[in-house]
């Protein structure tokens, strides 16, 4: 099959998602209306709860969710083959995931910018509170240490990219005290400093600025892990206008430009596919349900509900934002989920001993087979081979190797940074929530919560680095499933309370939930096998946490929804 016909199709069903499928959720079942109150006017405190114009916020919202888990998923998936890969990205993100992101804004928007985990009070129970709590603590703890480890990897494989990345963020700072503190405009200050960013990546990879030495500190993944810790400990901290919004708005206009590059380099390719369409089942870890869980983010992602509760409904300025913030930029993701999977799968690898991406993801999954299985990729080669992959795209619109593989470098630790340190932020309000509920004063305080959150991420790295954190991506897939399970199911009581239509959210939520339930099960019971003990007992602790929390949302469906009929 022509991948460039593959490709038209998934992005022709995106689009047709957005224009009929998230018109009938806003129009008709949450019935958004633009004067209606948002947490962002009533509360605005300068800090967190800041009124955004819509299209910075998007900017921070596709940010925050998009990171390196859309590459990083389909990358790793498509070992099974890229004709499931898709199907579950495409079908996924219009019924599931997109839908979960609109519905988690919506219902925030609604309650006073409260996160998840106390919708999770309101509408199943107190007591599902704190185990809700204790379930994202987990999920973001996961988050933190996977994103660091593939920030980490990127940068001192990719030693170009390290002047452009870290340069960003001060400009990123004077953005925002020009926007915030001069009542200024941040659209033609993000561009220009898009414009300085290429320009900077063009510098370094073709040696013209400073790119650090072999054997250079900077060039050590241990120093990366510190130091990406230490900055998110301050980002998370800082007022939104301060760093996040700036920052993201740059991070948007870079993803709008290298999208669209790397689409035109695509197309102008004119690929074959390298991958099968269906892989070796039988020498593969199950493809049900391990298949929906290595695949999150780009089909559907618990942690965008968290950050849909969690951030971006304190910054948004009319209602109906929460359309194209929360489902719209949840389709834009899903589409570089699909360029994920189409460059691991057709792109061109400049290395000598590999042909295509997938040659080389192949030989690696080959080298690590073990008793007639092969395992899944690592996180390092499954981002080198969408690196590579992508880098032959630009090529064909005359973008040199090295050059091109610095522009996708920088694309994807940006991302990542973006979601690391709204993660961390996200995790200091956790933690201020549990020191309410237990009355532990200094958790609520941003600072000692911002400390504790980064110090634990470096914890969990360091507590097994060589078979516990590089193997987390799969207890990260599942358990972030389970959280987009019981968001969906949330958001099912909240509409079933207002005596409206919940199929669209109750049906989801229980597949989801099938799904992320038995994926759990046989990942925690393979990494037990393998005396792999970290993962294991991280993934056991969730898999208690996640019935528990199940049967509770039964029970409060059984006895029907705590929803407020005055609500809109």
């Amino acid at each position: 099959m022509n991948p460039i016909v593959v490709a038209i199709g998934c992005l022709v069903a995106l689009l047709l998602g957005y224009r009929l499928y998230s018109r009938y959720l806003s129009q008709v079942v949450f019935r958004l209306d633009p004067g209606e109150p948002v947490p962002a006017v009533e509360q605005e405190d300068g800090v967190d709860f800041v009124p955004t114009k819509p299209e910075v916020l998007w900017g921070h919202h596709f940010s925050s969710i998009a990171g390196a888990a859309p590459i990083l998923g389909p990358a790793m998936a498509i070992v099974w083959g890229w004709a499931p890969a898709l199907l579950w990205i495409v079908l996924g993100v219009i019924f599931m995931g997109a839908a979960h992101d609109f519905g988690a804004l919506v219902l925030s928007i609604r309650h006073r910018g409260v996160t998840i985990g106390n919708l999770a009070n309101l509408f199943i129970g107190e007591r599902s509170r704190v185990l809700f709590l204790l379930i994202i603590f987990f999920l973001i703890w996961l988050v933190g240490a996977v994103f660091a480890f593939a920030i980490a990897g990127l940068l001192t494989k990719f030693p170009a990219s390290i002047l452009p990345v870290n340069l960003e963020i001060p400009i990123a700072i004077l953005i925002g005290w020009w926007g915030y503190r001069r009542k200024k405009s941040l659209t033609i200050p993000s561009i220009v400093a898009l414009v300085l960013l290429y320009l900077m990546i063009f510098g370094t990879a073709s040696g013209r600025l400073w790119v650090p030495a072999e054997g250079s500190l900077l060039l050590s993944k241990d120093f990366w892990l510190v130091a990406l810790m230490g900055y998110a400990f301050v980002a998370s901290s800082l007022p939104v206008w301060c760093l996040l919004q700036p920052r993201d708005l740059i991070n948007s206009h870079q993803l709008v430009v290298g999208l669209s590059a790397l689409y035109l380099g695509f197309f102008l390719t004119q690929p074959e596919f390298a991958a099968p369409a269906v892989g070796e089942l039988s020498a593969l870890p199950a493809v049900f349900p391990l298949l929906f869980v290595t695949i999150a983010c780009g089909a559907i992602s618990g942690f965008h509900g968290l950050v849909s509760s969690g951030t971006t409904s304190k910054q948004i300025a009319r209602a109906t934002d929460a359309r194209p913030i929360g489902y719209g930029a949840m389709l834009v993701e899903a589409s570089l989920a699909i360029l994920a999977t189409m460059a691991v799968a057709c792109g061109l690898w400049s290395g000598a001993a590999h042909g295509h991406a997938w040659d080389f993801l192949q030989a690696k999954i080959h080298a690590g087979e073990a008793g007639g299985v092969m395992p899944l990729p690592q996180v390092g080669e499954a981002l080198m081979a969408f690196v590579n992959g992508s880098a032959s795209f630009l090529s064909s619109i005359g973008i040199p190797d090295e050059i091109g593989m610095t522009v996708v470098a920088v694309l994807v630790i940006s991302f990542a940074a973006t979601s690391l340190d709204t993660a961390l932020r996200i995790q200091r309000m956790v933690l201020a929530e549990l020191g309410g509920i237990y009355r532990v004063k200094p958790l609520e305080n941003r600072w000692i919560g911002g400390a504790i959150a980064a110090s634990s991420v470096l914890v969990l790295i360091y507590a097994d680095y060589d078979h516990g954190a590089k193997s987390l991506w799969p207890v990260f897939g599942a358990t972030n499933q389970v959280l987009a399970a019981f968001t969906l199911l949330i958001t099912a009581l909240y509409l079933r309370g207002l005596g409206r239509k919940s199929a669209f959210y109750s049906i989801p939520a229980i597949i989801v939930m099938c799904i992320t339930i038995s994926a759990m099960a046989v990942q925690v019971l393979r990494d037990f096998t393998a005396e792999k003990w970290l993962v294991s007992g991280v993934g056991g602790a969730i898999s208690v946490l996640t019935v528990w929390v199940a049967v509770e949302g039964g029970l409060a469906w059984r006895r029907g929804s705590k929803a407020h009929a005055n609500q809109p």
